[in-house]
């Protein structure tokens, strides 16, 4: 049993957000890995960002250089995405004004984004507000892990994009049976005030 999103209040004030990898590779049209509502999760991001400055994260998934295990396979079928880590096709799609202005920048080899780096960069933070793409893979890999580890996480639902909008919807729903460790609320939301 499921508590109702309209129970998800804001974050606390000292909440981080994390931008999950909002790169090329899902932004373009004509990639294998497009996320079709990236502009909508783009959108969603830049509302979020101001009330966040200071305590943003952004994160890229980058191919290993030589996959190993069950990589192998997966590039395989994938291999397009198998170029180096400073390829156009992993640069930051809409935020590398973000990045610019001194965000830190986590970068993995995994789809999920919570590890040594992450936690380091939002030891300060309360909760985690989650953000990015794709809803389906690399967003709930990294809300599931970091839920694991403790830290409270808000998956904010129009500022994320998934493989197909059945995919962000399903990827949510699974989320929504974590709570409360993992919430999903919206970006209306996270803004609101007491």
């Amino acid at each position: 049993m499921t508590a109702p999103d309209a129970a998800v209040g804001p974050p606390g004030p000292d909440a981080a957000l994390v931008v999950i990898d909002m790169q090329d590779v899902f932004a373009r049209s004509s990639s294998p890995w497009a996320a079709p509502d990236y502009p909508g999760a783009l959108a969603g991001t830049r509302r979020l960002l101001p009330a966040f400055a200071g305590r943003t994260v952004l994160t890229r998934y980058i191919a290993p250089t030589v996959p190993d295990g069950a990589w192998r396979a997966y590039f395989d079928q994938w291999p397009f995405a198998l170029v180096p880590e400073n390829d156009p096709l992993y640069e930051l799609a809409g935020l590398a004004d973000v990045a610019a202005s001194g965000a830190p920048v986590v970068t993995r080899t995994t789809f999920g984004k919570w590890g040594l780096e992450l936690a380091e960069a939002t030891r300060d933070a309360g909760e985690l507000v989650l953000a990015g793409v794709a809803t389906d893979c690399c967003v709930i890999s990294t809300a599931l892990a970091a839920a694991d580890a403790g830290r409270r996480v808000l998956v904010v639902a129009d500022a994320c994009a998934g493989s197909t909008a059945e995919n962000h919807q399903r990827a949510l729903d699974i989320m929504r049976l974590y709570a409360p460790l993992i919430e999903v609320t919206s970006v209306e939301d996270v803004l609101a005030v007491d």
